[in-house]
């Protein structure tokens, strides 16, 4: 259920999870971790019932429920974050004939797709009940 929310979303450097619960606790793995539903040294933890985690990076980012048999019965979740995109160029640079610089149409190709990336990125602060 966690990762059908997660994979639905689009989450950028600085987003923050906010996960509220009572008798669990939040905890950032690594991928193998992740598989096992246990860590011994947990990346990050927490156990306060209100805990806000910030994606301070690109990346995966693994996160599981402390509380034994929880993880085990699909209290777990994935979290892409996606690497930031080229800020869009300006009318000026726009105008620019592609064929007449350095890098032609790659170059071009790629601002596309970063500018479109631009755009569908959405900053949001989550809610997530354990």
């Amino acid at each position: 259920m966690y990762n059908e929310w997660a994979s639905k979303n689009r989450f950028k450097v600085d987003d923050t999870l906010s996960f509220n619960y009572t008798k669990d606790s939040v905890v950032v793995v690594t991928k193998d971790e992740y598989e096992k539903c246990h860590s011994a040294h947990p990346i990050f933890f927490s156990n306060n019932g209100a805990t806000t985690f910030t994606l301070d990076r690109p990346g995966l980012f693994y996160f599981i429920s402390g509380v034994a048999g929880h993880c085990e019965r699909g209290q777990k979740m994935i979290i892409k974050v996606l690497e930031p995109a080229s800020p869009p160029q300006s009318a000026d640079q726009n105008a620019t004939d592609p064929s007449q610089t350095k890098h032609g149409s790659a170059a071009t190709a790629a601002i596309s797709s970063a500018t479109t990336l631009v755009f569908c990125i959405v900053s949001f602060v989550v809610v997530f009940f354990f």
